[in-house]
């Protein structure tokens, strides 16, 4: 996978969108760091290409949130516990 700056996003724009057909995704870097992923999609995938990646992106997050409760030790609640703990969020919610 290639990494491309913002600066070299900026000033090899043309070069770089030719590249991208062949790479398949880039990632774009600001100070060293990724910031986005370019991908390269054709006309007739981009309604499925974009469902792929915010169902990626879902399945990531759903990740993150049982290693989080894992590391609270939220992950050994009862039924009871969490269904108390819902009741006090919708509680809180309402105000």
């Amino acid at each position: 996978m290639k990494f491309v700056s913002v600066r070299d996003l900026r000033g090899r724009s043309a070069e770089i969108w030719r590249e991208l057909p062949q790479e398949h995704e880039m990632v774009i870097t600001s100070n060293g760091r990724p910031v986005a992923i370019l991908a390269a999609v054709g006309e007739s995938s981009v309604e499925a290409s974009l469902a792929a990646f915010r169902r990626a992106r879902a399945v990531d997050a759903v990740a993150s949130m049982q290693r989080r409760s894992v590391a609270r030790g939220k992950d050994k609640l009862a039924g009871a516990d969490i269904e108390s703990e819902i009741d006090a969020s919708r509680r809180a919610r309402r105000g």
